[in-house]
C-alpha cells in the first residue's frame, strides 16, 4: 500500500533526517514560548494562531517530505507560474493591511504569494539549471530566462510596497545563479552597475521607504517617529546583557515600549529576556538547521536537489542574517520576519514547504531525475 518506487514507506520513515525534525521542533517551540510572551503572558490571539499554525505545517512539512523529488523537478514551472498569477492577482483582489496590498484572502489564511515565492522561485531555477553544464552557465542563451524569472516577481512585490521581501527574493534567486557555477566577476560587473545606479533607484521609493534608509544612517533624527523601532530595538537587546532579564521580564515588551515585537522584531524580545547566552543559543540552532540543508545537498545524487538545497541553505541563511542585523541596526528596516520565530502564516508555510522538500531530497537522495 505504501510502496512507492523501491523504497516503502518503512524505508522512508528511517530515511528521514531526524535530527533536521528535532532542531525545527526547538525552533517551533521556542517560538511557541516567545509569542507567549509577547502578549504578556496569556494565551491570547496571537499565541493561539502561531501554535495552531505550526502544528498544522510541521505535518504538512512531514507530509511533503514523502513527495518524490522528481515530482517537484516536473511541476517546478507549473508551480512558478501558479505563484506568479497570484502575485498578478493581488493588484486586482489584494487585501490592504497598513498601506500595503500583499494578501489574497482565501478565508482561512490570508495568503502572501511574495513568500511562496521564495521557494517557488528556487524550485524554478533549480530545475532550469539542473540539466545546464558548468561551462555553458554564462552563454548569454542561458541568462534571459533567468533574468526573467527573477525580475518579474522582484518588480511586482516592490511595488505592492514590500521592498524587504523583494530584496529577499533577488538574493534568494541570484544565490541558485551563483551556485550553478556562476563566474564571480560578472557578479562584481553587476554590483558596479547597482552601485552606480543606485541614486535612481532610491528616487523612486516611497517616502516612508526613503525614512527608514535616512532613519539607518541616523536614528536619533527622529526618536519618536521613524527612528523609534530600532532605538527601542537597541535598548531592549542592549539592556539583557549577558543573561538576560527573565522569560516574561523583559520591560521594553511589557511596557509596550517595543513595537511588532510579535512579528519582525520577536528576536528584539527574545534578546532582551535571554540575554546573549539565550541569543547565541537560538543562533546555533538557525546556524545547525542551515547546516543539516547543506549536508543533504551534498548527499544527494543528482543536480537538482543540490541546487535547491544549497540555494534554500543561502536564501534561509539571508532570512535570517537580514532580520538579526534588521535589529541590531546594521540594516534598514525593510520588514523581514525571521524564519518560524515571526508571526505569519504565509512565512511560516513557505518554509515549512522548503524544509519539507529538502527532506524529501534526504528522502529520496537516491533518486535520479
Amino acid at each position: 500500500m505504501f510502496q512507492r518506487g523501491n523504497q516503502s514507506f518503512r524505508d522512508k520513515f528511517f530515511a528521514l533526517d531526524f535530527t533536521l525534525i528535532f532542531l525545527i521542533l526547538s525552533l517551533g517551540i521556542i517560538s511557541i514560548f516567545a509569542m507567549y510572551s509577547t502578549e504578556q503572558g496569556t494565551f491570547g490571539y496571537y499565541t493561539k494562531s502561531h501554535l495552531y499554525r505550526f502544528c498544522v505545517f510541521f505535518v504538512l512539512f512531514i507530509i511533503i517530505a514523502f513527495f518524490r523529488v522528481r515530482l517537484w523537478a516536473q511541476s517546478a514551472y507549473l508551480f512558478y507560474l501558479i505563484i506568479l498569477a497570484l502575485l498578478f492577482a493581488v493588484d486586482f483582489y489584494g487585501v490592504t493591511a497598513s498601506g500595503s496590498k500583499r494578501w489574497i484572502n482565501l478565508f482561512f489564511i490570508n495568503l502572501q504569494p511574495s513568500e511562496l515565492m521564495k521557494v517557488a522561485l528556487i524550485i524554478f531555477l533549480a530545475r532550469y539549471y539542473y540539466k545546464i553544464p558548468s561551462e555553458n552557465i554564462t552563454q548569454i542563451k542561458y541568462l534571459f530566462v533567468p533574468i526573467f524569472v527573477i525580475f518579474i516577481p522582484v518588480l511586482l512585490v516592490a511595488t505592492q510596497p514590500d521592498l524587504g521581501t523583494a530584496v529577499l527574493l533577488l538574493v534568494g534567486g541570484l544565490a541558485v545563479i551563483w551556485l550553478t557555477g556562476f563566474r564571480i566577476k560578472y557578479f562584481l560587473y553587476t554590483f558596479f552597475v547597482f552601485i552606480c545606479l543606485l541614486p535612481v533607484g532610491i528616487s523612486f521609493l516611497k517616502p516612508y521607504q526613503k525614512s527608514r534608509i535616512l532613519t539607518f544612517f541616523n536614528p536619533e533624527r527622529d526618536p519618536l517617529g521613524a527612528g523609534y523601532q530600532i532605538i527601542q530595538s537597541k535598548i531592549a537587546i542592549g539592556s539583557g546583557g549577558i543573561f538576560g532579564k527573565g522569560y516574561l521580564q523583559g520591560s521594553q515588551s511589557y511596557l509596550d515600549y517595543l513595537p511588532e515585537k510579535h512579528t519582525d522584531f520577536i528576536f528584539t524580545l527574545f534578546s532582551e529576556e535571554f540575554g546573549l547566552i539565550g541569543s547565541s543559543g537560538l543562533l546555533l540552532v538557525y546556524v545547525l538547521i542551515i547546516y543539516r540543508i547543506v549536508q543533504i545537498g551534498n548527499q544527494a545524487r543528482n543536480n537538482f536537489s543540490k541546487l535547491f538545497c544549497f540555494g534554500f541553505a543561502a536564501s534561509f541563511f539571508a532570512y535570517v542574517a537580514v532580520n538579526m542585523s534588521m535589529v541590531l541596526g546594521l540594516l534598514p528596516i525593510v520588514g523581514a520576519p525571521l524564519p518560524i520565530m515571526s508571526y505569519g502564516g504565509s512565512a511560516m508555510l513557505s518554509m515549512m514547504i522548503g524544509l519539507g522538500i529538502v527532506m524529501g531530497c534526504k528522502v529520496h537522495q537516491e533518486e535520479a531525475i
